[in-house]
């Protein structure tokens, strides 16, 4: 079956509190994909972002990320009054998300609405935190240690607690037994909205693609109550961290920082790890996109303490065998493989062994008629074609980075006599395209200029902070996007 999917995360809905929740808006935004009949939605990672603002860069994997907790559902359940969140100045830009203002305020706010909560009240709670012990206790005790230490990274600790040594851990358990338990709930409360946010989308006929980055961040639960996971020396220190090496696009290459797993002590335990992750996130989200999938046949390794990623080696993953014992386990994945970045003929013959759908991002096209990325060059209808990602220019921004050449060239492949017809009609060809999703992000549907780019890679500052207005999402545009969808019949 034919489809089509609207690229934007959780984080740019509107919201008259400083960045997008999980209450009436993205209840409305799901009524408004039903009306112009498209059947994904796909948002970025859930997970409460790190320095840097990223989804990507995790103090977690499976935890969820409080900003997007709605206050109005904690007032409409008793456990906060509308003044106690309303008065806050939540924004510095209407168009902006302002991080530094959310987490001034979110917290104080959630603190108010733990303070009434009685577990009593809510039956799910118990099962929920028995349900999800295996990471909660690590991931309470660890945000409440976050908190103690000023939001230091955790191998700036005490040297005891940094190294989890079992009686530190235990003394902070009781030390911080308040804290853990508020933590405790803000996960519940945030697992209780989205699961009533995805049941109101899967009963409209629409599914929640959502992503998983293939590493953790050095600054994480994982990293600091499970090191076996990675490659660490004794004293709990990455030997080597992921990149990726020099290319046209960046000569100093892209130093990410993330620790390695040890894919040797995780074939040792059946990737035990690894498929308990998958089946998490395949509860969370109906397709999984899983960012980086190049990196379980090879990955970039670069020496920790390396100022850029000009020194490093490409070195053996466990390529198609994880996937393999994970079907094993969970049956049928319903996953997207990133496949995006230098690809070789050992990549493609495990993608070919998983046969997950890939990706083809048409920004990539235009260079000649023989580039993959082009619609007319598609083998087959297993992949979801890109307008572009996160990663990418809105498409309004995108026609000013290319050179004479290659903006002559895509106007006449787009059929177009001008530069502001572009977006449109490169929205066209992917829906025009043999592939059996295609994506656009938001902006690309809003004529969004440049500014409104979600994210610039190997950049800090500036990301991550694109947010939608009330006023975008109106009956014209949900008829546009209908159009084009039974006309392409998605």
């Amino acid at each position: 079956m034919r489809k089509s999917c609207i690229l934007m995360h959780i984080s740019s809905l509107p919201s008259e509190y400083g960045i997008g929740k999980m209450g009436r808006a993205a209840f409305e935004f799901v009524d408004f994909l039903k009306s112009a009949e498209v059947k994904c939605w796909q948002i970025l990672p859930l997970s409460p972002t790190s320095y840097g603002d990223s989804p990507y860069q995790s103090f977690s994997v499976k935890a969820g990320n409080p900003y997007f907790i709605d206050f109005e559902v904690l007032e409409a359940d008793g456990l906060l009054e509308h003044h106690e969140f309303a008065a806050f100045d939540w924004e510095s830009a209407a168009d902006k998300v302002d991080y530094s203002l959310l987490y001034d305020h979110c917290f104080d706010v959630l603190r108010i609405a733990y303070a009434r909560f009685k577990p009593a009240r809510f039956p799910e709670y118990k099962k929920f935190c028995d349900e999800n012990k295996s990471w909660l206790e690590d991931y309470a005790l660890f945000m409440a240690l976050k908190f103690r230490y000023d939001g230091k990274p955790w191998y700036e600790w005490d040297e005891d607690i940094s190294m989890h040594r079992t009686k530190a851990v235990a003394a902070a358990k009781k030390e911080l037994k308040k804290d853990i338990g508020f933590n405790k709930f803000v996960q519940y409360e945030f697992s209780r909205q989205w699961k009533e946010l995805k049941k109101y989308a899967n009963d409209s006929g629409i599914e929640i693609i959502g992503d998983i980055p293939i590493y953790c961040a050095l600054d994480s639960v994982e990293a600091w109550a499970s090191p076996k996971l990675f490659q660490f020396d004794r004293k709990r220190r990455p030997i080597a961290v992921a990149g990726c090496p020099p290319d046209d696009f960046s000569p100093l290459g892209q130093l990410w920082g993330n620790p390695l797993y040890n894919w040797d002590y995780h074939k040792k335990t059946g990737f035990e790890w690894w498929i308990d992750r998958i089946k998490a996130a395949s509860e969370l989200y109906d397709i999984v996109r899983i960012d980086h999938f190049r990196g379980f046949e090879s990955y970039y390794s670069i020496p920790f303490g390396n100022k850029d990623a000009t020194v490093g080696e490409w070195k053996k993953g466990p390529n198609y065998e994880l996937f393999r014992l994970a079907e094993e386990k969970l049956g049928r994945l319903d996953i997207i493989a990133e496949d995006l970045g230098f690809i070789t003929p050992e990549v493609r013959e495990m993608l070919d062994k998983c046969g997950y759908p890939g990706m083809k991002v048409l920004q990539f096209g235009f260079s000649d008629g023989k580039n993959e990325y082009l619609p007319h060059n598609y083998s087959s209808t297993n992949y979801y074609a890109y307008t572009g990602t996160h990663d990418n220019e809105t498409l309004n921004g995108w026609g000013g980075t290319l050179d004479k050449k290659s903006l002559k060239f895509a106007m006449k492949y787009l059929s177009v006599r001008k530069k502001k017809d572009i977006p449109s009609a490169m929205i066209r060809s992917a829906w025009g395209s043999v592939a059996m999703v295609a994506v656009a992000q938001i902006q690309d549907f809003l004529d969004s200029p440049k500014e409104d780019r979600m994210n610039t890679p190997s950049t800090l500052g500036g990301n991550w902070q694109f947010r939608t207005q009330k006023t975008d999402f109106t009956a014209e545009l949900a008829k546009k996007i209908r159009r084009l969808n039974r006309m392409y019949n998605r």
